[in-house]
């Protein structure tokens, strides 16, 4: 066989000894043969403007390829072993993929080992995509309507028929169509291509396949395309998680769509804004991405935190009541109006001031600059100026001396709640978080804000889960959501 297949072909110089030792070493053992098996030698062959026709089968429509202008070697190779060992035989072979990619392969086979023994490395580069289409509508339910595939593969079958591949794809400028009536399946793609690609439209994917090829239902494209339904899948449903990696993770950790806040307050901790500026990072590279922030608080859990916050606003107040007169006309008017309200006797019977994040800003910079000592003389002055129901007092009907403690825990037992002042929290929160993200210079076009939670979240569908409401127990914060526009 070896003579009437390999007559007339050009023969290939021998391999340097030393590849062929090393290709020796790299072969699979051979398995026990049957000794009346026929003995069957090929090659070593020659191609020159070779073509293969290529058609899958499994895919409904089928998929066809064609391989052209193939160019290449294959050494030698037989159904006999050599020193106990499969021979494997040189392949390297280069051509073009449907007349756009450019194909390399190279890499030891024997296409007549039981089981088949491989070793190979391919590449394609700028395979054009759209024909591709039969294999995104069954597992994505959209068809391509353009983009180009480079990928740098490498496969090897173990003796066991085992198969394990390693699957390095670019996706250039990929763009889908509208979803396809009656597709199995329909995944948001449109989404997940602009969450995965670069400012240059480029997506980088790596894809182990593994599987055994004895199994007649084996077929690499489907599992391939199974993988990569798996992603788009795995980055819309936790889509912050899915690239966090990538960003070099969300400050603080946890689940980087949710930015958490101290209880009652409004102000983004150091972990939240090193998270934003993760976030801040993903839109700049991703123009074609909006933000939607929906703030959050809980009555039940943040009681004693809003009231702690709003107490210090007064005490805050009480402060600037001493400063000079110059100094109030560098405040801003919002400061002012806390003062105004917050800072008679009866401030504790009031209301408290609406919260924003500019008004917590300014109590926390002027309480800061107090020691310990001052600051106690404020809670003192405040809490005597208090009219506080049932507040301890000496056998001469005075209000009695209480450790500052004690004095707090009064001035904020006075102080309501309810969930009107939680709202106004969760929006607090959803625009200090807009804010930073506008410093970093991302368009407050693209934000927006959501509506505000204050109670723990319904169930939501799985199709849902991208944009769903924050879990229970996450509600001081705000949840970041993405949408394409």
């Amino acid at each position: 066989l070896r003579d009437i297949v390999g007559e007339g072909e050009e023969v290939p110089p021998a391999a340097p000894q030393a590849a062929a030792s090393a290709a020796s070493a790299a072969a699979p053992a051979v398995q026990p043969r049957d000794p009346n098996a026929p003995v069957i030698n090929i090659g070593p062959i020659r191609v020159s403007g070779g073509r293969v026709a290529f058609t899958d089968r499994f895919i409904r429509p089928n998929y066809s390829a064609d391989l052209s202008e193939l160019q290449g070697t294959l050494g030698a190779f037989s159904t006999q072993p050599k020193d106990g060992e499969v021979q494997m035989a040189e392949l390297k072979l280069t051509g073009r993929a449907q007349g756009t990619a450019a194909l390399d392969i190279s890499g030891q086979l024997n296409p007549l080992a039981k089981p088949l023994a491989l070793d190979i490395t391919g590449r394609a580069t700028d395979l054009e995509l759209p024909p591709l289409s039969p294999y995104t509508i069954k597992y994505a339910g959209h068809g391509i309507e353009r983009g180009k595939l480079s990928v740098d593969v490498s496969y090897k079958v173990q003796p066991d028929g085992q198969l394990n591949a390693t699957n390095k794809i670019t996706l250039n400028q990929l763009e889908f169509g509208d979803p396809v009536e009656g597709a199995p399946n329909s995944l948001p793609v449109k989404l997940a291509t602009a969450l995965l690609a670069d400012s240059n439209g480029v997506i980088d994917l790596d894809i182990p396949v593994s599987g055994s090829i004895n199994d007649p239902e084996f077929s690499i494209a489907p599992l391939i395309f199974k993988a990569i339904g798996n992603i788009i899948t795995g980055i819309v449903t936790a889509p912050f998680k899915a690239i966090a990696s990538a960003l070099g993770g969300a400050g603080g950790g946890g689940d980087p769509s949710h930015v958490h806040f101290a209880a009652g307050s409004s102000i983004l901790t150091d972990a939240a804004r090193t998270q934003l500026d993760d976030v801040a990072k993903l839109l700049t590279e991703r123009a074609q991405l909006r933000l939607t922030i929906s703030g959050a608080a809980q009555l039940d859990t943040e009681r004693q935190g809003w009231q702690r916050q709003r107490m210090r606003d007064m005490l805050a107040a009480e402060l600037r009541g001493d400063a000079p007169a110059e100094q109030h006309k560098d405040d801003d008017s919002e400061a002012d109006a806390a003062s105004d309200t917050a800072s008679a006797p009866e401030a504790a019977e009031k209301p408290a001031p609406r919260v924003t994040t500019s008004t917590e800003a300014a109590t926390e910079a002027a309480l800061a600059k107090l020691n310990a000592d001052s600051y106690a003389r404020l809670v003192r002055r405040l809490y005597r100026r208090a009219d506080l129901p049932d507040k301890p007092r000496n056998a001469l009907g005075m209000a009695r001396s209480l450790p500052v403690e004690e004095m707090e825990k009064l001035l904020m037992e006075q102080i309501e709640v309810d969930e009107d002042a939680m709202r106004d929290l969760a929006q607090a929160r959803a625009a200090a978080i807009k804010d930073y993200l506008t410093t970093k210079g991302l368009d407050s076009g693209r934000i927006f804000l959501g509506s505000s939670r204050t109670s723990a979240p319904q169930a939501v569908a799985p199709a849902a889960s991208a944009a769903s409401a924050p879990a229970a127990g996450q509600l001081a914060g705000a949840t970041l959501s993405l949408s394409v526009k």
